[in-house]
């Protein structure tokens, strides 16, 4: 029974998930995520209180905590700790594209789900500011503004949305996983003014 219950709690958490990443939290309803799931409507309650709580719930099943902690228990210096999260940050961009959609979007549209979102990735932004104070500190990376730059970088590069905006002046095939990490590696270093291991600075 108990084995049945918890199946049923995981087709309800990967239904909203699905259905949060395409028609966004408050386009969703209760009745759509348990006709997805092909559960009873009155099992959201029973599982998880409402669909509220179903969000946050979403998050503690899928957001890659341990992995975070353990991909940066070790001290690094700051260009290998920047190198390795832009790496980890992209790969998880490929592996679970739904979550990071429901972040991107949230995070725009609701201050009150911008809370929970927050509380996951403040380690992840906490560690990457540090590698950039660091960097600066130790003269490997030049900036005027730890915000300015963490913005940027964190904003910009490490979750970009794709705008069929800029359709007519694109005219490469889409990146690779491995090209997207070099590319971003490549400008994120050279706009910090890296210092390369040689000595010369980053070149494009």
């Amino acid at each position: 029974m108990e084995s049945a219950e918890q199946d049923v709690k995981v087709r309800l958490l990967l239904a909203a998930k699905k259905l949060f990443s395409r028609q966004g939290f408050d386009g969703t309803t209760i009745r759509q995520i348990c006709e997805e799931a092909n559960a009873n409507v009155a099992l959201i309650s029973y599982h998880f209180g409402g669909k509220d709580n179903i969000f946050k719930a979403i998050f503690d099943y899928s957001f890659p905590r341990a992995m975070i902690r353990q991909a940066f228990e070790e001290p690094v210096d700051p260009v290998t700790g920047m190198r390795m999260m832009i790496r980890e940050v992209i790969h998880y961009q490929e592996r679970d594209p739904q979550l990071v959609r429901i972040i991107q979007h949230e995070s725009v549209h609701s201050p009150a789900r911008t809370e929970i979102i927050r509380e996951y990735l403040f380690p992840i932004w906490e560690k990457a500011r540090a590698l950039l104070a660091e960097g600066r500190r130790q003269g490997v990376f030049r900036f005027r503004s730890l915000d300015s730059t963490f913005l940027y970088i964190w904003g910009g590069i490490l979750f970009p949305r794709h705008f069929g905006l800029f359709e007519p002046v694109l005219s490469e095939p889409p990146a690779t996983k491995e090209q997207r990490i070099e590319d971003v590696t490549s400008i994120v270093l050279g706009a910090l003014k890296c210092e390369a291991e040689a000595g010369e600075k980053v070149k494009f």
